[in-house]
């Protein structure tokens, strides 16, 4: 079995890198991070007329048609450059949800606009800091309109639509669209660690909301779409943990203790491996994690949960370990290191956090594996 991928797709890897290297340098993260924009406008359109947007969107819906493989190469590539746009909340999740559950009518009347950049979604499932569960879910969907909080929700105050996870009046959780400059939407900026990535709550008091398609078949369909995020997002993680490791590489080469590189003392050699063995083993299970949800394997939440944990502790791991490679300078504003770092926790708790992902792991696992002494027939 080959998780490589195509020689087609390292080439769109390697463009992706040239072009986010030019145009999405730290500088121009550091001037979300201490301006007033909520994202890098210009960025985000540029991103759209490159085709990133609808890269996992069929032609037929004014997409790209590159596929989930293809999402995969470009998110580990935004991830690298940290770059402060959307691109999580409106393809990984809102298109997903419509490509996944959506009417024929409702694709054909938000996929090419989110593939375009003309819309940006969001998805609204958290309410609090609670882990992503059934019983968590308070929203009410009723009559067609949704009431209850959502917080935090990504990029919840610049997207121009929420898929919102509801209970219906069967209690059964469903997924609606809401537009979030209708009535019956409040919505209130947070503040959070990484504000390179805008969060915000969404008070829904009657809103409109539509059904997305069937509303999906209860939780089952919420998680299923996490689990297809949670890959993506691992993909994000490792290529911010891979910078990582190539920053603090790179200056424990020049930095010069005691007459000699401090990237020659044990210590630091030993920083560093233990960084370099938890990024590649976090990106041998997002590989599998990308082969699972490309080829909608039966495997993908267990392959979904192994990447989110270890890709998890690998960028917490990098992060950490970049900061303490480049020594006092590392805690300092004016190193950018700390950008890394603020985007570790963020994306940490993006989709629940460790803990329930760790567990999700176990409890697949379990459901996976046979019991002791059992047989099972081929």
């Amino acid at each position: 079995m080959n998780f490589d991928f195509s020689e087609d797709l390292n080439m769109l890897r390697d463009e992706a890198r040239k072009f986010l290297a030019e145009r999405c340098p730290t500088k121009a993260v550091r001037r979300i991070l201490e301006g007033d924009a909520p994202y890098d406008r210009e960025l985000w359109q540029q991103v759209a007329q490159m085709g990133w947007l609808g890269a996992a969107v069929p032609e037929a819906y004014g997409g790209a048609g590159l596929g989930h493989e293809g999402l995969c190469v470009l998110a580990e590539e935004l991830g690298r450059a940290i770059a402060p746009i959307p691109f999580a909340s409106s393809v990984y999740l809102a298109t997903e949800a419509i490509l996944a559950h959506g009417s024929d009518a409702q694709k054909q009347k938000y996929l090419p606009k989110l593939a375009a950049g003309e819309l940006i979604g969001a998805f609204a499932i958290a309410e609090g800091a609670d882990n992503p569960r059934p019983e968590a879910i308070a929203a009410r969907l009723q009559r067609g309109t949704v009431s209850g909080s959502k917080w935090p929700v990504a990029d919840g105050s610049i997207a121009d639509f929420a898929v919102v996870v509801a209970r219906d009046e069967t209690g059964t959780a469903r997924l609606a669209i809401v537009d979030l400059a209708g009535k019956g939407v409040a919505r209130t900026a947070l503040k959070t660690i990484d504000p390179t990535r805008d969060q915000a709550r969404l008070d829904f008091d009657g809103a409109p909301a539509e059904l997305l398609g069937d509303g999906g078949a209860g939780w089952p369909s919420v998680q299923a779409l996490l689990d297809r995020a949670a890959v993506l997002i691992a993909f994000e993680q490792v290529g911010g943990a891979q910078a990582c490791l190539e920053m603090a590489t790179a200056y424990a080469k020049e930095r010069v203790a005691f007459g000699r590189p401090i990237g020659s003392f044990q210590a630091i050699k030993h920083k560093l491996a233990d960084v370099y063995i938890a990024t590649e083993l976090a990106r041998s299970n997002a590989y599998y994690g990308a082969w699972a949800l490309a080829t909608e394997a039966p495997e993908l939440p267990l392959a979904a949960a192994a990447a989110r944990v270890a890709a998890t502790e690998a960028y917490h791991l990098a992060s950490k370990e970049n900061i303490q490679t480049h020594g006092g300078m590392g805690f300092t504003w004016d190193l950018d290191c700390h950008l890394f770092y603020r985007r570790a926790k963020m994306l940490a708790l993006a989709l629940g956090s460790a803990r329930h992902w760790k567990n999700r792991l176990v409890d697949r696992w379990d459901a996976e594996t046979p019991a002791a002494g059992t047989q099972t027939t081929h």
